[in-house]
């Protein structure tokens, strides 16, 4: 068989930077065309939520059936609930990821140990809404409180967790742990000393993404945290009404009859994606400033 002519490679090599250009074209724009679906997105909920918003709409105790009321502890639960619910799901999860990726050995065990993660992983939310409800409502009697969205809420973050904590301290180069091991440093002392603040960034941004995710989780606590809230803001009782924003958006447009419904659910969804990207820049934040750090220090 004879190699190709010279003019033959030429004419495949311009055929290759042809399809090259059309094919970083086409991702171009994919790319482009995604960015003006999200702006649309967020111009559309602000353009008509931002009007709603003032201090007493922010603050105040939503009506049953007037006009005029607000979101004030729907936005305490939002958080309150989060925060607990990470309170709850982070030493297990912290925990679970470094066995996995620093002290599971090979076999049958830590097979079905990550077959449960992801299976977790990919149950959806309302499946563990109803199992809150059998377990942590029905049978321990929590009944619909923060408490019962909380450890539900959990629940869910877990596999997340466990699957991010992993792949964090799986990224950390070996030479940070022989280094550690030959100064005569135990596996846990590596583990806790070195290892750890390596990968605490990704980590970070991991629990981040999370909270996100759990600040607009609905369905979930519908079943759970329940539709009411205290008569006291801020209330830190754990057994107190549970509704959050998510669900308050959905209480007032499919449930409730008040003749301001679109107002609050407006002003409530252009205040909880507000909260939302405040939870994205900070997942994204500690990476840009390791990239910038790395930058300084590469000069």
């Amino acid at each position: 068989m004879t190699a190709p002519s010279v003019p033959g490679m030429s004419r495949n090599l311009q055929a290759r930077h042809r399809t090259e250009r059309l094919a970083s074209a086409l991702l171009w724009a994919v790319g482009a065309l995604l960015l003006l679906v999200l702006a649309w997105f967020l111009y559309y909920i602000l353009s008509r939520g931002l009007p709603a918003l003032d201090w007493s709409f922010i603050t105040a105790r939503p009506k049953a059936m007037d006009a005029g009321g607000g979101v004030g502890p729907e936005l305490f639960n939002t958080f309150y609930l989060t925060f607990l619910s990470l309170l709850f799901s982070l030493p297990v999860g912290l925990g679970a990821g470094i066995y996995l990726a620093e002290y599971a050995r090979p076999g049958r065990l830590t097979h079905l140990l990550r077959l449960s993660v992801e299976t977790l992983a990919s149950v959806p939310s309302i499946v563990f809404g109803l199992f809150g409800l059998i377990v942590f409502v029905n049978t321990i009697g929590a009944s619909f409180n923060i408490l019962s969205g909380a450890l539900t809420l959990s629940l869910l973050n877990l596999p997340v967790l466990v699957r991010v904590t992993e792949e964090a301290i799986r990224a950390v180069p070996a030479s940070y742990r022989e280094g550690s091991l030959a100064l005569g440093a135990t596996r846990w002392q590596t583990t806790l000393h070195v290892v750890l603040p390596a990968a605490m960034q990704s980590i970070i941004t991991g629990v981040s993404l999370v909270a996100g995710r759990a600040v607009g989780e609905t369905a979930l606590l519908i079943y759970t945290a329940g539709l009411t809230v205290s008569r006291y803001a801020p209330d830190f009782s754990p057994f107190a009404g549970g509704e959050t924003l998510a669900v308050r958006i959905w209480y007032v447009k499919s449930v409730a009859l008040l003749p301001d419904a679109d107002r609050i659910a407006s002003g409530a969804s252009a205040l909880l994606l507000i909260v939302v990207l405040v939870f994205n820049v900070l997942a994204v934040l500690p990476l840009v400033l390791r990239q910038w750090r790395d930058r300084r220090l590469a000069r």
